[in-house]
């Protein structure tokens, strides 16, 4: 819960959630199938990736992380939280990061969707579908794209997240015709068959091969079941920027401006630029590429390659940060690209701050992603009885 206190510790909190980047099995991982699971811990076991500037933050002595050497002085509190939400999914983790726990699981659909629900879908958008299975994405792409194309019939498949993903070629089905049908379905799933998200995955080339998924990927997300620490803050008359899917994730709620991304390199070379530009008292940032490209794709390597990437732009981003600026790196989930399946598991995520008033030190196992939360309404002085307990005086300087 958070408490009133009198004058900011930081007239700027900056939050990445780096998507899937989980830290260890969450103590109910055995209930989702996922015990055993840990996306950093297996990534780095599997690739080694160099990551001098995160473990400077103390990102190797979290717990289920493994020792990252090279590190003379730790500048950064560390940490780990758990997640109360009974979910595994994107929406519920930055839902729970934002104050808002979810004791409601979305629907999901193991064996793709009922015949009612896809006949509706069909009838609705005047063209036939194929798929309707959990799938891959790219795998199912590689599969049904050639038919696609001959038929103009969308692809439809789901996963172990509460998901209806359409797939459709850009030129066979254009982007905005994409979206259209994505919104139509948007329309009918609801009551029971309420799915988390409607997405729309356009993809681009010639063949299987060459087909590959392009950057105007689209979300349709229910919106948050009630107001989050977003809404506090705007209606305490702060303002909010989204980076990302961020817009997406809390349907535009609780946000006073918001920009997409076509990139993980592209997210934080923005954020950069919002913190420079002071877009947001609050800039919350979602990496989409280390769950949708490597995460769910199997790719330890690439994965790796992605934390190295990440790694190496963390100097500028905190360059560009000012001496009253914070730093919240974390995650919503895990991903772990070496655990069976392709799907979401059920993690611990880490809890990285930084900054120059911040104090080193270890923030220990938090039991709410809902935490945070209470620590940025605590910062800007907004009362608020949210689930969770601030760490903002552990951190402060």
């Amino acid at each position: 819960m958070s408490t009133l206190r009198r004058g900011r510790s930081f007239d700027r909190i900056v939050v990445v959630v780096c998507d899937s980047v989980g830290c260890g099995e969450a103590p109910d991982a055995a209930a989702f199938g996922d015990a055993g699971s840990n996306t950093l811990a297996h990534v780095i076991e599997a690739a080694d990736p160099y990551l001098p500037n995160l473990a400077s933050l103390g990102l190797g002595h979290i717990e289920g992380v493994p020792a990252l050497g090279g590190v003379a002085e730790l500048r950064g509190a560390f940490g780990r939280m758990v997640e109360q939400s009974a979910a595994k999914d994107t929406m519920s983790g930055h839902w729970e990061l934002m104050g808002l726990v979810s004791k409601c699981d979305f629907p999901t659909y193991p064996n793709g969707f009922p015949r009612e629900i896809i006949e509706e879908f069909e009838k609705a958008i005047g063209r036939t579908s194929l798929g309707n299975r959990a799938a891959s994405g790219t795998e199912i792409i590689e599969e049904l794209g050639a038919e696609h194309i001959l038929t103009g019939a969308p692809i439809i498949y789901t996963s172990a997240d509460s998901v209806f993903q359409v797939v459709a070629h850009e030129e066979v089905i254009s982007v905005s015709e994409l979206y259209e049908i994505c919104e139509t379905a948007r329309r009918i799933l609801v009551g029971d068959h309420a799915v988390g998200r409607v997405i729309a995955r356009p993809f681009v080339g010639d063949a299987p091969g060459s087909f590959r998924r392009t950057s105007r990927r689209r979300d349709y997300a229910l919106p948050p079941p009630g107001p989050t620490a977003l809404d506090d803050m705007v209606a305490a008359g702060f303002s909010t920027h989204g980076i990302g899917k961020i817009r997406d994730i809390f349907a535009g709620n609780g946000l006073t401006s918001w920009e997409k991304t076509a990139s993980n390199a592209d997210g934080v070379e923005r954020t950069c630029t919002a913190v420079r530009e002071s877009k947001g008292d609050l800039i919350l940032t979602n990496l989409v590429e280390f769950d949708s490209v490597y995460g769910h794709r199997n790719d330890p390597a690439g994965y790796a390659a992605a934390l190295e990437d990440f790694d190496r732009s963390l100097p500028a981003l905190l360059a560009a940060m000012g001496p009253r600026e914070c730093l919240v790196i974390t995650a919503d989930h895990g991903c772990d690209p070496t655990f069976p399946g392709y799907d979401h598991t059920r993690e611990c995520v880490p809890l990285l701050v930084a900054g120059e008033g911040v104090r080193s030190r270890a923030l220990g196992t938090r039991q709410s992603f809902a935490d945070l939360a209470c620590t940025i309404l605590e910062n800007f002085d907004i009362e608020s009885s949210r689930p969770g307990r601030s760490f903002l005086d552990e951190v402060s300087a």
